[in-house]
């Protein structure tokens, strides 16, 4: 596969994106732009098809460094309880600064997430039955209780209006003014590919890593931290994109192979054109009204999820 390829689809689909909605905007209309369409490209279509990449790439990148640091492929923020972590850290900034800027929003969203992915890793380490799919149904079940914890809280305090928006992901309210936060996600990418070569040696175990001379718990921390910071802004910002760190790093690994440094771009640029074909069909299903997008992503993913489930099944009963 030709990275090039990739990059073309992402610019096709993205100026496909600019150009679909209620309002009329037509390449050829950019030449003679009324105040109205001007106000819609830049402050509508621009940051919306802008934001549809960062968080693409984002959670799968995201994604593909908890499977590597986990060393178990059915891993992702969606398996390891992070994004519910992260919406519980959002309904308690909600609760206890009512008029909650999004940066206290994703200051709560990002320790939450933390925290949560942590006590992840914890589990998983003290889990002596590791096969792979048991663990990602050890976080699925983790996740499910934080989740409903965050639900029965947001009930009591009268908070459920306020936290629904981010249990699913919806591009439909982005706007100038509410997608910038994203760009904390460009220098996370950068860390990710700066500690690449760290995170593969981590992956391949502690013994290992520190017979290297690297510093496992260290490594192994700052990506727990990149990845729940990347997830926690993501949900901040859109919501829930869910099996979208889980299901493209599968694809990139079963295309160009699973060496860190080498599937980054790969996996970056799968994400985002998944995502921006998700978005643009919740567009068009119902035109002029849409379907969030989280729930286009979420049939999609828990499909390919259990097409991988039964892979690797498959893979299990031939060894056997």
């Amino acid at each position: 596969m030709k990275l090039r390829y990739l990059v073309i689809l992402l610019i096709v689909l993205s100026m496909l994106s600019i150009f679909i909605g209620v309002v009329d905007l037509a390449p050829r209309h950019l030449l003679q732009l009324t105040t109205n369409e001007k106000n819609i490209l830049i402050n509508s279509r621009l940051p919306r098809t802008i934001s549809i990449i960062l968080a693409g790439a984002a959670l799968s990148i995201s994604g593909l460094l908890m499977q590597q640091l986990t060393r178990n492929k059915f891993v992702s923020p969606t398996t390891a309880g992070t994004m519910d972590f992260a919406k519980l850290g959002i309904l308690i900034a909600i609760i206890f600064f009512t008029e909650a800027h999004i940066l206290i929003k994703l200051i709560f969203a990002i320790m939450a997430a933390i925290i949560g992915t942590l006590s992840f890793m914890f589990i998983v380490n003290r889990i002596k039955y590791k096969d792979a799919i048991f663990i990602p149904l050890v976080g699925l079940m983790l996740g499910n209780i934080v989740s409903s914890f965050a639900t029965f809280m947001a009930l009591r305090f009268n908070a459920m209006q306020s936290i629904g928006n981010f249990f699913v992901g919806d591009f439909s309210m982005v706007t100038s003014g509410r997608y910038e936060i994203l760009y904390i996600i460009i220098p996370m990418v950068i860390l990710i590919y700066f500690f690449a070569h760290h995170f593969t040696i981590v992956g391949m175990g502690e013994s290992f890593s520190r017979n290297l001379g690297i510093p496992y718990e260290r490594i192994m921390n700052i990506g727990v931290i990149i990845s729940a910071v990347v997830s926690a802004t993501v949900v901040v910002t859109i919501g829930v994109l869910p099996f979208l760190g889980l299901v493209v790093p599968n694809i990139v690994y079963m295309l160009v192979g699973d060496h860190l440094q080498k599937t980054l771009p790969f996996t970056a640029l799968i994400g985002s054109i998944l995502v921006m074909v998700a978005d643009i069909f919740s567009r068009l299903i119902i035109f002029p009204y849409e379907i969030p997008i989280g729930l286009t992503l979420g049939i999609i993913g828990s499909v390919l999820f259990m097409l991988l489930l039964l892979k690797r099944r498959n893979e299990y009963v031939a060894k056997i």
